[in-house]
């Protein structure tokens, strides 16, 4: 993908801000979100301010989470190709609640009830579940494949616990083992699985039909059971324990293909609900 491709616009209060597809993020140009959210006239020099009145914007806070210092990423400007400071979606939120204006108060409103919310779901997990399933039915998705997809997620937690537990430490070995799986269902990892489907950054799960869901339970639920009984412990061994998991899942898969005569990992996704006839995940 060219740097043009990944360079698009997102509309922020009405004003449009440049934004870059950066290590599997979207970061912000600063000064784009300082210009909609103030009347500055200069806001490069709203933003040096900012960061006098306010050292912790350059900083990487300790133990605070994501939140990361901007980045100077190359943009196509009048001028030519520029590098301007952006923020990922973590720095942004921290630079809107430092904004003094009146037009980021409806934004650090909203950052207060999602904070609000996010500490009444810790307390009380059925939350989180519930708000996700009303979520899913204003996309337009079945009730039915909702279901299947709560318990997915269910299914997929309890995996991935038995992985932090057993000693799996960073996110690219949770991405290998999840390939494991994924390989072993489907003959697809999941960059090749939401190539099939037509996504790019979208959830391959969210676009899975029932058939697809069902056998992705499978796969990760045998893989959390093998785990267990071998007791296994260490990247090594748990990798196997998913190729294992994923091969049975993926011999059922090939007997339902034997069956029904036709295959089952589909092009079919979330998009169609889109279209103005809509038609069920099947």
């Amino acid at each position: 993908m060219s740097a043009n491709e990944e360079n698009k616009l997102a509309v922020f209060q009405g004003k449009r801000v440049r934004k870059v597809y950066h290590e599997g993020e979207w970061w912000f140009v600063i000064t784009d979100i300082i210009a909609a959210l103030t009347d500055a006239a200069d806001p490069a020099d709203y933003w040096k301010k900012m960061r006098r009145r306010d050292p912790d914007l350059g900083k990487t806070l300790q133990g605070g989470g994501q939140f990361v210092p901007p980045l100077a990423l190359a943009f196509a400007t009048a001028g030519g190709i520029q590098k301007l400071q952006c923020w990922n979606t973590d720095g942004i939120f921290r630079l809107i609640q430092s904004i003094p204006s009146p037009k980021a108060e409806p934004f650090k409103r909203w950052l207060a009830r999602v904070g609000k919310e996010r500490i009444d779901e810790i307390e009380n997990p059925e939350l989180s579940m519930e708000r996700m399933k009303e979520l899913y039915e204003k996309k337009g998705y079945p009730k039915e494949w909702i279901d299947k997809r709560t318990r997915g997620i269910a299914v997929r937690q309890d995996l991935t616990d038995e992985w932090k537990n057993r000693g799996v430490l960073s996110n690219q070995e949770f991405a290998i083992l999840t390939n494991e799986i994924m390989q072993g269902a489907f003959d697809l990892k999941v960059d090749e699985y939401k190539q099939v489907k037509g996504l790019e950054r979208e959830n391959l799960r969210d676009h899975m039909t029932d058939i697809e869901l069902i056998l992705t339970m499978l796969g990760e639920a045998t893989t959390t059971k093998i785990t267990r009984d071998r007791d296994s412990k260490g990247f090594i061994p748990l990798k196997k324990d998913a190729k294992d998991g994923g091969a049975v899942a993926g011999r059922t898969r090939q007997d339902i293909e034997r069956q029904s005569g036709t295959p089952v990992v589909s092009s079919r996704n979330y998009k169609l609900l889109a279209q103005p006839r809509k038609k069920k995940l099947t």
